[in-house]
């Protein structure tokens, strides 16, 4: 795999990085500044200041979250599914290393106990130094960080189940594949109690309408309630994101009972998100 650095360049006296998406798209910015470089055991993880979007999570060659719109996907990934669900305590995330999606389920002051599972502590080190934008420093003592592969940690037996089970991926390259098969899926369910959630990202509609349907797929074989919603995050290519949840009992939102402090989720938007466009309709066969 091509690194990090290979897509950054002077230009004049500009610097300037480029993502590659699927070789079809480059996607230039200005940037201002390399914050931290550093190689861990799993991949080459960057700090870039950028004029635009301001401070940027790069993981080898694909950006993250940017201190710009990161908001709207964290608070997109981790308000729903604990909205949906009347009374969550146990939180599982699993991924999600800039600690954005942590930082918003930390503001539920009902929930026991948040369990972060991240393979690479490096990133987590990274963001909560270098990106506090998106990781606000967490450090919520409910937070519990363990750093180990989340597809292991979901196969160990524990005496207690989750309520809501995030899953903040990157994209299925790398450490990541194996957060999109259905072998995980299955164990997720397991996982939860007999009334709990999951939620995934699930790509782009776009450019990445086969994954979004394969997800859709295989929850569908385990989860009596899958339902889709959608953002639009400026980062991510396409600017349309889905999310998938998948449920074993509840699956209306409750924007009646949202209270809390955000900057892009509301009870409109709760009420709207699970409405999607129709060209996704066609794509995941539904009536």
């Amino acid at each position: 795999m091509i690194k990090t650095e290979n897509y950054l360049q002077k230009i004049g006296n500009d610097l300037w990085f480029t993502e590659v998406d699927r070789n079809n798209l480059k996607i230039d910015y200005r940037i201002k500044e390399v914050v931290h470089s550093e190689t861990s055991p799993f991949q080459q993880v960057m700090i870039l200041d950028s004029y635009d979007f301001g401070r940027m999570l790069v993981l080898d060659d694909a950006i993250q979250t940017t201190a710009l719109d990161g908001y709207i996907y964290n608070e997109m990934i981790s308000h729903i599914p604990l909205n949906v669900h009347p009374n969550p305590k146990n939180v599982l995330i699993i991924g999600g290393g800039d600690c954005g999606a942590a930082r918003e389920a930390a503001k539920y002051p009902d929930i026991d106990k948040i369990d972060m599972v991240e393979i690479d502590e490096t990133v987590v080190k990274a963001c909560k130094q270098h990106l506090q934008e998106v990781s606000g420093n967490l450090s919520d003592p409910r937070v519990n960080f363990i750093f180990e592969d989340g597809t292991a940690f979901v196969k160990e037996k524990r005496d207690y189940l989750y309520d809501v089970i995030i899953v903040d991926s990157s994209d299925p390259v790398g450490p990541a594949v194996k957060l999109f098969e259905l072998e995980f899926y299955r164990d997720l369910y397991n996982n939860l109690h007999e009334d709990g959630l999951m939620v995934c990202q699930s790509e782009s509609p776009i450019f990445y309408s086969e994954m979004m349907i394969n997800i859709y797929r295989r929850l569908n074989k385990l989860f009596p309630v899958v339902r889709v919603y959608m953002a639009t995050v400026p980062t991510y290519p396409g600017g349309f994101w889905t999310f998938t949840m998948g449920s074993k009992k509840y699956w209306r939102p409750n924007p009646d009972k949202f209270d809390k402090d955000t900057l892009y989720i509301n009870k409109d938007i709760i009420k709207s998100c699970f409405a999607i466009p129709e060209f996704m309709k066609e794509l995941l066969d539904m009536d």
